[in-house]
């Protein structure tokens, strides 16, 4: 009877002390939210719904892991592109050191808005502007030493508007979109009209999301022999690939091989990307950020120079893709500030 009354007694304080917890530990005790800066809205639903339907085991949409591919764009997906590419604005800096050397670049744009403080004509040369412009001030550097240069950069320079390292300045939920998808056999990759070798000094550190696994436009290296005698790759003032519309696809195709089954970007250079995605069969995933949060981030769309979301936008609409609404479907932009 002791026993009996001793083991009730304990059933019923377990029970008592649960009721006392708040509801949120018990839901956390039951499962974690894998994407706590999305809002209890439509693209968070399909993103979860999308994960559970490929990765049931017997199911219909089952994907084995192999073939579980993600993409995603890097400017204005993974993290700001305003109000102009973080990598054009690397580029600015080397242009001002470099400027001296080249009399040439003071009637040639893009250089001449550059080197006049004229933003608007730079950010209108666009990805094939930032390209010239990469060409133009890496070249006759080795890779090593290019890469040496991007830490530098890195580590000290800050975003005008918000003064956080450009580092600190990718998207809180889209961390947690690709923690999630790889915590579920997904495979992530960066496809982006960005400069390979740039993107990968801080992907990996970033994103999770290894060299190997960046894919961006490519200027030609040269193999040589430097003067201490060792193997060097020195970059040339040519591009080999730009990796951006059109060029995406091209780019999964000779770099991953396999067709993505999701797909995130934010505008209508990323459009074959993801009509790429969707022809596919089986189940996809196409998804744009939509920037309409002019307080905590920017609003742009259909007129910007910079990360133009129009053509792509209206073909998400009528197919329906999933549309990130920044303002309303995330609770946060940035991660908290260290």
């Amino acid at each position: 009877m002791r026993a009996l009354i001793l083991r009730s007694w304990s059933i019923a304080s377990a029970l008592a002390l649960l009721l006392l917890l708040p509801v949120g530990a018990n839901q956390a005790a039951a499962q974690a939210d894998p994407l706590p800066s999305w809002n209890d809205a439509a693209p968070k639903t399909a993103i979860v719904e999308f994960v559970g339907r490929v990765t049931k085991d017997g199911g219909p949409d089952f994907v084995p892991p192999a073939e579980r591919i993600a993409v995603f764009d890097n400017d204005g997906t993974l993290w700001s592109e305003q109000p102009v590419y973080f990598q054009l604005a690397f580029a600015i800096d080397r242009i001002a050191a470099l400027a001296p050397q080249h009399p040439e670049w003071s009637d040639t744009q893009p250089f001449k808005g550059i080197i006049e403080g004229d933003l608007k004509a730079v950010a209108a040369s666009g990805e094939h502007g930032l390209l010239e412009i990469m060409a133009a001030t890496h070249a006759g550097l080795t890779t090593d030493k290019f890469g040496d240069i991007v830490d530098s950069w890195l580590a000290g320079a800050q975003h005008p508007k918000t003064k956080r390292l450009y580092t600190g300045m990718v998207y809180q939920p889209m961390l947690e979109l690709l923690g999630y998808l790889r915590a579920n056999g997904f495979k992530t990759f960066i496809v982006s009209g960005g400069g390979v070798e740039f993107m990968r000094r801080f992907a990996e550190k970033v994103y999770g999301i290894p060299p190997e696994q960046v894919i961006g436009s490519t200027g030609v290296v040269k193999f040589g022999i430097g003067a201490d005698g060792k193997p060097a790759l020195t970059k040339e003032a040519k591009i080999e690939f730009v990796d951006d519309g059109p060029g995406k696809p091209v780019g999964i195709n000779r770099a991953i091989g396999r067709r993505p089954i999701l797909a995130f970007g934010n505008s209508d250079g990323d459009q074959q990307m993801l009509e790429w995605t969707a022809a596919g069969s089986g189940a996809r995933f196409m998804g744009l950020v939509h920037h309409t949060d002019a307080d905590r981030e920017w609003a742009y769309d259909r007129t910007s120079h910079v990360g133009k979301l129009d053509k792509a936008l209206d073909e998400a609409t009528a197919k329906n893709w999933t549309v990130v609404d920044m303002k309303t479907d995330w609770n946060a932009v940035f991660p908290p500030k260290p």
